[in-house]
């Protein structure tokens, strides 16, 4: 169950794959780091459903796209609970912005119909969350791995399956503390019980490969 942390909540709610990965983070900075990332991304999921018109999602984006500002120069917007934890989250761990200027990008160019970008929908997020987690220098071990989740997420399975081998040869160089940020990928079905999800999780993490 998700806690009091109503970013914890939140990500649940929007993300449950990468909510039940995150329970197998035992430290609880890291994992509570790894959710403020999944909710930044929750909150860009999220603009699409609440407007209709493509040029005021743009508009959101754009006031997104402008706190980054902040966040990288280590000042939040203060009251707003995802920008304070994403801003703490940076300075601990010096992630590189690029990657999330490239997701309000790619969120950008997919309300005005572009296909999906999934270097910087799926790679990029899955190298951030995993320097969190063990620390910087892995980022090449997951960029198959990130792939594989993006191919799954846009229904392109056959390709998400041709893909895992060379993902999983990828994922011998992940340290262990790495993992639960690319497990997720191990999940192929979003209409399977949230039982059998954890039990494939755990499988996953057992064996070190998706």
């Amino acid at each position: 169950m998700a806690g009091s942390d109503p970013l914890d909540t939140q990500v649940r709610a929007a993300d449950l794959d990468r909510w039940l990965s995150s329970r197998l983070v035992s430290d609880p900075q890291a994992r509570a780091d790894l959710i403020a990332l999944y909710a930044f991304e929750a909150e860009l999921m999220a603009i699409p459903t609440r407007v209709t018109q493509p040029l005021l999602a743009e508009m959101r984006y754009t006031w997104w796209a402008e706190q980054m500002d902040g966040v990288f120069a280590g000042v939040a917007r203060k009251g707003h609970p995802v920008l304070e934890a994403l801003t703490d989250v940076v300075a601990r761990h010096s992630l590189d912005r690029a990657p999330f200027d490239a997701l309000i990008e790619a969120h950008i160019g997919r309300v005005h119909g572009q296909p999906h970008d999934l270097e910087a929908f799926y790679v990029g997020p899955m190298q951030a969350a995993v320097q969190v987690l063990a620390g910087p220098g892995h980022a090449d071990a997951v960029v198959e791995t990130g792939r594989v989740w993006g191919l799954t997420q846009v229904g392109r399975m056959d390709e998400a399956r041709a893909a895992r081998k060379g993902a999983n040869a990828g994922l011998k160089r992940l340290p262990i503390s790495g993992f639960p940020a690319v497990a997720h990928a191990a999940l192929s079905g979003r209409d399977r019980p949230e039982a059998y999800r954890r039990l494939q999780l755990i499988r996953a993490a057992f064996m070190g490969r998706i």
